[in-house]
């Protein structure tokens, strides 16, 4: 069984979470860079920071996860508050 920490609840069952896709940014401004964001995401191998959340809860965080692996290294509140995953 699969487990992911959540920053508020700690360690459940990757059941209980929803994937909200990786963190990225973009300028509102620059409509070419908007349409980028909207249409095209890259597919690293490696390290990638994505939004999460723990559904009982509804806690949106962060969590650094290694693609090619499926690995979680770490989970994060926004704010910055860190937790550690083995």
């Amino acid at each position: 069984m699969k487990r992911l920490t959540c920053p508020m609840n700690g360690p459940r069952d990757i059941t209980e979470f929803q994937y909200l896709g990786p963190l990225r940014s973009t300028r509102a401004e620059d409509p070419s860079a908007v349409t980028r964001h909207l249409f095209y995401a890259g597919n690293p191998i490696g390290p990638l920071v994505e939004w999460w959340r723990h559904r009982p809860s509804n806690t949106v965080f962060l969590a650094e996860r290694h693609t090619g692996t499926d690995r979680i290294i770490r989970t994060w509140l926004p704010d910055g508050s860190e937790t550690q995953n083995a």
